[in-house]
């Protein structure tokens, strides 16, 4: 058996080394589309993500500390599910390229995104992100915590799904001016970060 020591000092850098290279990405992008004029709903769940995400992992993290436990068939499983679902998510990241942010930005005179996870689903980033919570979950042994964080984190991107829909709606519609590309429709793939 792994000391709980070691094994929160893994886990949390499992957790947050990929975190801070998307938060950089993630500011990066954004930036660069604020400046091209990007248009950002003000009905986002953002905040409450950017507090929940990494709070989930910690959780996950203290439970497996004060629960320790061993390499076994429960953590490979994690491992399985984690690393696939870091691959969906960073398929989406790079299909999405520039446009890829943490919050919800129309870009002007976009275009639908339908290449990539974007050929089989409508929001493959959000599919890994649960997938890596589920996996974290896995790898930590943590029951509680990591259906708690599933569950939480699952309801807030439900939300998040809601706003950037009203906001390919609205862009379909052309209500943002030059920003509209009529001729998509509210079905259409995301062009945000999702």
């Amino acid at each position: 058996m792994m000391q709980p020591v070691i094994l929160l000092i893994i886990l949390l850098l499992l957790a947050f080394g990929p975190m801070l290279f998307e938060a950089q990405l993630a500011a990066h992008h954004d930036r660069a589309l604020r400046a091209a004029g990007a248009v950002e709903p003000k009905d986002d769940v953002f905040p409450w993500m950017q507090v929940v995400y990494p709070a989930a992992f910690v959780a996950m993290a203290v439970e497996a500390y004060y629960r320790p436990h061993g390499a076994d068939a429960l953590v490979v499983a994690g491992i399985c599910v984690f690393v696939l679902a870091k691959g969906i998510k960073y398929w989406a990241i790079a299909t999405l390229g520039p446009r890829w942010t943490f919050r919800v930005l129309v870009p002007p005179r976009s275009t639908r995104v339908t290449g990539g996870p974007y050929r089989f689903m409508r929001h493959p980033n959000y599919l890994g992100v649960i997938g890596e919570l589920a996996g974290f979950a896995l790898m930590a042994h943590a029951a509680f915590a990591g259906v708690a964080s599933v569950r939480v984190f699952g309801w807030l991107i439900a939300r998040r799904i809601g706003v950037e829909e009203r906001a390919l709606r609205i862009r379909a519609r052309g209500t943002h001016g030059d920003h509209a590309d009529r001729s998509s429709s509210p079905d259409d793939p995301p062009l945000l970060g999702s």
